[in-house]
Order: C-alpha cells, then structure tokens, then sequence
C-alpha cells in the first residue's frame, strides 16, 4: 500500500535553523538548517517507510495573496543569509537522496501540499503532512494526518480529524475560521484585534464559524462586540488568508514523487561536502565510492619482518622511500602503535613495534632518528608524536602527504588516503575503516591483514607523492609547503611533547573557589526566586522566571519557555536574578569544562598537558588545538582569566613569556587593501577602533564614547570575517536596518577596503580561487553559481580570505623563524603554545631581557607589510601574570 510524505520545506528549514546550534562545514558553509532537516528526513524514512516523498518549497516572496492584501507577510524580518545560504544546499541534498522537490511561481509550499492533499484523499491514499506551521491542520482528513514539528525538528506530534478535535473542539475545517478570528503575527494576518486563541475558541464553539459570529454579533457584549463590527471585513481577508489554496494547476504525477530508498551512490558525495560524517556512519555509507578510471591494482611485493629476517631491510635501508606509521585513536599522545610500514621503490617491509623496540631493531631506530635521511609519509606529524611516546625518535620530514593534500585542497574533507587515491586516479585502497572498523567495533585483524594494508598504504603514499610534487609547482605553493607548513610541522610537535606545565593543586584550588562562588550563586539565585528549584532545568526557570516573577517572554519553544544565553541577556536589565543566572552558568561551564577537564589531561609521568595541534583543519589556514583545547579559554570573564594562574614553567626560577600580534588583521587589511585612512592609522599608531569611530560618526577622538567604540570595533571585526548585517545586528543587539547602515557609513569612509573587496570578487569569479599574500588558496566553486544565496556567500569569503589567510601564515612564519632564532642563539627558553595571535613561551630568568627583545623582533619582522607590525610582550610566574 501506498504511503506518501509530503514536507514542508521552508518551515522545517526555518525550525532546524533556529533550533540547531550554529553549524559550518570547514569551507565556512552554515549547515545547521540542512543537518537539522536530514536528521528529520532520515528519521521519516526509518520510521514511516514511505512509497512516495515530495518537499515542496515556496518559489519567492510574492504569491497570490499579495492581490488580495499587500501586508501578506509583511511584518516577517528578511531571511538571514546564514539561513538562505543553505536553502540550495537543502536542495542538492534532496537531488542527492532521491526525493522529489517541488515549487511553483506565485504559490507557496501550503498550496502544493494542499493540492496534493486533496488529490490523495480522492484516491484514498495514506498521506503524512510534516510542517511546523499550524495551519496545515485545516488539511487533516481520514486519509491525511498533519506531523507538527516539536523540539526542533526531530519529534514530530500527529494530528488527525480527531486528535484536532480533542484538542481545540474543532473540526480541520474550522482552522481557518481561528486563524481569522485571532489572526496570525507571523504571516501579519490581522484578525481580530483583543481577540487571542482562547476567546477565538470560545465563539466558534458556540458559533462554528467566522460568518456565523459575524451574523450574531449582536448577541456579544462590550469590548468584543464592538471590535468585531468594526473588523469585519479584516475577519472574513483573514480567513481567507489563511485558507489554503488546494486546486493549483500541478503536473506532478504520483509516480514522480516515487521513493525508492536513499540512492547512496549519489547521497555520498552531498553528505561528503557537508562533512556530515556522523550521518555517513549511521547510513554505513563510509566506504570509498569505486571509480572506473583508476589505474589497475598491481601484485605487492612485501616482506614481513621479524628477527630473522630484519637483515634484508637493513641491508636496503638507503633506498627507503617512504614511511607510514599506523595508529589507533584521534589524540596522538594516547594513541596505540599498530605498526611500521616502510617502502623501497619495490618492496613494503611490515615492521612490528615490537621488532622496532627490540635489540634487533637498533639499526632501523638510528634510521629513524637521523634528521639528515629524509622520511617521506602521511601525517608524519602525528607520526612523530606516537612514536616520541614509544621511545622511537622520528626525525627527518621532508614530505607529508596529508599536509599537502590540504594545502592543495583545503575545502576538502575527506583527506584519507583511501580518498587520495581515488582523486588522482590510483589503484583503489581499502579505507581504514573497512580495515579495523570505527567505533565501538574498531578491532586490529590478524598479522597477515594489517601488514598487507600497510604494505599497499605504504606503496599508495609513494604514488601520490609523485602526483602532489606536480600540483605544489603547478599551483605555485611550492614555497609555501616546503619553507612554511612542513617546517612548522616539526615545531608544533616539538612544542607538543615539550607540553605545558600544569599546577594541579592551584588547579584544584580554584575548582574550590569555583565551587564556593557556585554555591553562593545557587543561594542567591534561589532568595531573589523566594523558592527552591533545579537552576538547570529550562522548564523549571521559564516558570520561575516567567510566570512566578512575570519577566516578559522573549521566546518559545514547543515545550515551554527558552530560558537560552540570547534570551537572559535581553532579560539581565530586567530582574537581579538574571544577572545571577548567567553568572551561575559562566562559572559552572568553567568548573566543569577547565578545571576538571584540565585535570583529566594531565599528563601524570610529566605533570603537564600535551595539546595537539591540527595543522590540517582550518580553510583559512589556522590551527586548531585539541585535547585540550588551550585556545578557547574563556578569557572576557575574570574567572575565566584566573584559568591562566595554572599554567605554569616547568623548572624552577623560570618565567612565562606572552606575546601576542596586535590588530594582525586590521593591519593586514591597511596592506592589501591599500585604504590610506587605515594605513594612516596604524602608521601613526592610533587606536584602531578610535580611529574608525571618529571616521564613522565624524566625530573628534574626544567625543567618541565607549559606546562608538564597541559598535566601531564590531563593524572592524565584523568587515574581516565578512559578518552580515544580521550577525552585526545580533552581535550588538540592534536592529538589521541600523546594522546595515553602520556597515554602509564604514564603506563610505574607508572607500580603499570596498575597492579591494569589490576588486577580490571580481578576480575570484574569473580564477576560481582566492589566494593569500603568501600564495595559500582557498577555491571557491560557488563564486559564480546562478543561485544568489550561494554566490554571495562565495562572495563574503572571497573578500574575507586573504585577510584571516595571511594573518594566519603570519604567525606560522614567526614560529618558524622563532624556532630557527632559538637554535641560532643557543636560548633555552623554550615554545609553548600559540592560541590565535599569541605566542607563548617558558623562560630562564637569564634570558628574560633577550627573549623580551627577540620575541617582538621576530614577531613584527615575520612578513613585510605598508604598515608596521606589532606585538606585545609580557612575563610573569605563570600565564596569567604574563598577560
């Protein structure tokens, strides 16, 4: 039997995006709308089994009803670009899945599924309506059951004639006439006024309809009576409004909505360019797509080493080509050494740990320990690490195929070498997960299994070399990968295994603190309520908050109040217990997060955390830190700052050394950009946001308040990361049409930034491709897509890269030419950690004057600019201090 879904696309999207926490994939695209909505989509498909699927989508902001009252929608707020900008990855998606999608000029999604409706009652088919919009209900029949979304978008509530009618005493029918009657703030239909649902409920109980409480109006008294003669015909428009349209001229056919399963071969490649990775697993859709054009697999040539025979690779070890380390688990300083392939130009040797370790093995250890035979591999980053945790020393890096795939590609997502090979045409390789598993079911096979598959990822890894050398020439980053990110590399996994010293008592110390301060709040918190209850309940604060003290209500979910951090910070002006709330919420985050997060990564033989540097992650070329994360220590709140006392030197009388870039990349915009008001600025060392507010609201340095300077430093952050006249709004809590106008007054003074990036759009649509001063691309597919949402956020990226690109390169070049400077003077004083501008340094009282001198001087002589670098540089007995 025939089971059809018919989903209301627009309105799904809208709930995931509001309901999702803010999602991009790592070329920048938001994907918190699509993930929400195939989370919904996938969920349907498991539990309904449909025969037929359609999403039906409204085709543009003008329909029919517009005829008939211009105000239709009126009062909605533009679409955010945040949001828009998924709508044809929604669609890609829906292509790639094998689900019909519908929309048609002048109508909107309601017309097309009421349409459809109408026709599968006639032909009695079993029909499932999902949408989050109310009106739908009216389409309830005996053959079609409305889904309303709850919670987001996953838990969905069905609705049929009689479940509505339990629920407000109606008829599917009679919607119409409450929607008329009440009106509808989100569609600006005006309804009634004074009457809300419950009064609206009340008359078409007793009088069914809009016409029949019209035509007995004069049995009603007062207020309401009057109301409803002077808007009579605003009642009957608005009934018909909310009416929806079910005879539209539709060439669908049932068979065009036909579903026949998830079409995985075209799927994989969306959910890949999404990096909706969790998805892929929970669809078993990991594994490498086949790809006719690949080069056909050849016999392998491997020798398996033991004692016996580990002679026939020493004998051979100059002509080593290639080495690849194998690992289970994501963090390097915990992960286990599954073994050692190295590679001849015809053989793979399977070298177990074991051997490595052994007395046998000390000729292949000096091997792998001379920083003057180059190693050839895939993420010998991590290879480094693994093995430093072994006792085996790796040195010698001189190509990394992982490091280089990402530079070559670096919107790309899957990097694997399974994936490698496929993008250049190789004999296939079994992916890793088809090998050991993922998870939960992640298990080492037998001898022969895992040391052919190194064998073969050892002999891969040869290959793709040869064809990466050629692109790194080809696309000019030749320099870039050899004299900056191999490199560097190699100090990031120095700093890695030096780790960061930790004081696990101070630590401790303050998680008490913590606790005392948390307690103290709770106490607060619950005097200002005059009541006990659970603060980390949203359901029980929304009651406390808005019905026991009467705040006014911001916004609803399906299950009540939202009592979220956007929500209590427009309520903080409001009540005291709100200022509590959040404070209580900051402190329990860092109690929880940094302190006994912190002091479950202590490391116990060394008494310091090993954070992981990714080197591979960010489009724009950042680093991201791992387990744990040393750059996302909250450090606005004094609290949060504190976090900084525990990190401490690792030998006594030593110091911390702190410097950090200012402004990087307002100065890197003066630069390339050439606008003479920025360039003056920094020249004459001016503060920046001063400046740029005195420029904005023509105003002199005097005049300008903490206030212009706040909203001038946004709009200067907010032009480098591309932000939105919605992001802006968001950020200082203003309204779109001042945002924008903000964002225009800044253009029309610093004119040399609107040319350039006018200018970087107009070159990106012609190469493909953005590139920073130091040759790193970023491409940009969607630049000249004819779809307006995609191609404006192509758009802001392009104007946006080669600032946060060249930034980023910056202060890897200061790294590396830090790490050089130390070795060239014989310093002690030792690299820690970079979090985003800032370097960080453990120092040898003796060298505190040299290394507050080198550490700038290194730092501002990074790359030449048209406007002076600067950093800052501080000390002190620990990180805190030294800021």
């Amino acid at each position: 039997m025939d089971k059809i879904i018919l989903i209301d696309g627009n309105s799904i999207a809208n709930r995931a995006f509001y309901a999702m926490p803010p999602l991009t994939n790592s070329s920048g695209l938001h994907t918190n709308a699509v993930y929400g909505f195939t989370t919904m989509l996938l969920k349907l498909i498991e539990e309904e089994k449909p025969t037929h699927m359609l999403v039906a989508f409204d085709a543009g902001k003008i329909t029919f009803r517009h005829a008939e009252y211009k105000e239709y929608k009126g009062g909605r707020a533009k679409t955010p670009p945040e949001l828009s900008e998924q709508f044809p990855l929604m669609k890609q998606l829906l292509e790639g899945c094998g689900i019909a999608q519908f929309e048609m000029s002048g109508y909107e999604a309601d017309d097309i599924i009421g349409t459809l409706t109408r026709l599968a009652d006639e032909a009695g088919k079993q029909t499932l309506v999902v949408t989050g919009d109310k009106d739908m209900l009216q389409l309830a029949s005996d053959h079609v059951t409305i889904a309303l979304t709850r919670k987001g978008v996953t838990e969905i509530e069905a609705y049929n004639p009689a479940q509505i009618k339990e629920k407000y005493g109606l008829t599917p029918g009679q919607i119409v006439d409450l929607k008329g009657l009440m009106g509808d703030a989100s569609d600006n239909i005006p309804g009634v006024p004074g009457v809300g649902e419950k009064t609206a409920l009340k008359l078409l109980h007793q009088y069914q309809t809009v016409e029949e409480v019209i035509a007995h109006v004069h049995e009603l008294k007062g207020k309401l009576k009057e109301n409803i003669e002077s808007h009579v015909q605003d009642a009957k428009m608005s009934k018909e409004l909310a009416t929806i349209f079910r005879d539209m001229p539709l060439e669908k056919e049932w068979d065009d909505m036909k579903f026949n399963g998830l079409q995985t071969e075209t799927a994989v490649p969306v959910f890949r360019k999404l990096e909706f990775k969790s998805l892929l697993e929970r669809l078993d859709l990991t594994a490498a797509q086949t790809d006719e054009s690949r080069e056909p697999e050849s016999p392998l040539q491997l020798v398996v080493l033991d004692e016996t025979n580990v002679g026939s690779l020493i004998e051979r070890l100059a002509e080593v080509d290639v080495v690849h380390v194998e690992s289970a688990g994501e963090n390097p300083h915990h992960a286990v050494l599954i073994g050692i392939a190295l590679r001849t130009s015809d053989t793979s040797y399977y070298v177990p740990f074991e051997l490595l370790a052994s007395e046998a093995g000390a000729p292949l250890r000096e091997w792998f320990a001379d920083e003057n035979i180059p190693k050839r591999g895939y993420d010998l980053h991590k290879a480094d690490i693994v093995l430093h945790w072994h006792g085996i020393l790796l040195q010698g890096a001189a190509f990394d195929v992982h490091l280089a795939a990402y530079l070559l590609d670096p919107t790309e997502s899957d990097q694997s070498l399974s994936a490698l090979t496929s993008k250049y045409g190789l004999p296939s390789l079994q992916s890793d997960e088809a090998v050991f598993g993922k998870g939960a079911k992640f298990k080492v096979p037998d001898l022969e299994i895992v040391s052919e598959h190194l064998g073969r990822k050892a002999a891969a890894i040869q290959q793709v070399i040869a064809k990466q050398q050629e692109d790194l020439e080809k696309y000019e980053m030749h320099r870039l990968y050899y004299e900056l990110e191999l490199p560097l590399s190699k100090v990031l996994a120095d700093m890695e295994k030096q780790g960061i010293s930790v004081n696990a008592e101070g630590l401790q110390r303050l998680g008490q603190e913590f606790e005392a301060q948390i307690a103290t709040l709770v106490q607060d918190i619950y005097e200002l309520a005059g009541t006990e209850f659970n603060i980390n309940s949203p359901k029980q604060l929304g009651e406390i908050l808005f019905d026991k003290l009467g705040l006014p209500v911001v916004k609803k979910t399906k299950t009540g109040y939202s009592t979220d951090a956007e929500v209590l910070e427009k309520l903080e002006p409001y009540h005291e217990i709100v200022r509590k709330i959040l404070h209580y919420r900051q402190i329990a985050k860092l109690q929880s997060t940094y302190v006994e997060g912190l002091l479950k990564e202590v490391r116990p033989e060394t008494g310091k955390v090993h954070t992981y540097y990714r080197q591979t992650i960010a489009a724009t070329g950042r680093l991201s830190s791992q387990f744990p994360n040393l750059q996302n220590i909250p450090i606005r709140l004094e609290e949060g700052r504190k976090i900084r006392q525990v990190f401490v030197p690792s030998e006594p009388g030593w110091h911390i050394l702190a410097a950090d870039y200012s402004q990087i990349e307002l100065r890197v915009l003066a630069h390339i950009s050439q606008d003479e008001k920025l360039k003056e600025a920094f020249v004459h060392n001016m503060d920046i946001h001063t400046k740029t507010a005195m420029d904005v609201f023509g105003v002199s340095e005097s005049d300008v308040d903490s206030n212009m300077r706040r909203q001038a430093k946004a709009v200067n952050f907010g032009i480098v990361y591309g932000i939105s006249d919605y992001g802006l709004s968001q950020n200082l809590n203003i309204t779109r049409k001042e945002a924008a106008k903000f964002i225009e007054q800044y253009f029309a003074v610093f004119q040399g930034v609107r040319r350039f990036m006018d200018d970087i759009v107009k070159q990106a649509r012609t190469d493909g491709f953005v590139r920073t001063l130091l040759e790193r691309r970023r491409y940009l597919p969607e630049i000249n897509a004819s779809n307006y949402n995609l191609r404006s956020f192509a758009e802001r990226t392009a104007m946006n890269t080669p600032i946060q690109g060249t930034a980023a390169d910056i202060i890897k070049l200061a790294m590396v030419q830090m790490d050089e400077r130390l070795r060239a003077e014989k310093l002690r004083s030792r690299m820690l950690l970079q979090v985003h501008d800032e370097l960080v340094f453990e120092v040898p009282e003796e060298e505190l004057e040299t290394m507050s001198r080198i550490v700038p001087e290194v730092m501002a002589g990074a790359l030449q600019l048209d406007v002076p670098l600067q950093a800052d540089v501080s000390y002190g007995s620990n990180w805190y201090e030294a800021k």
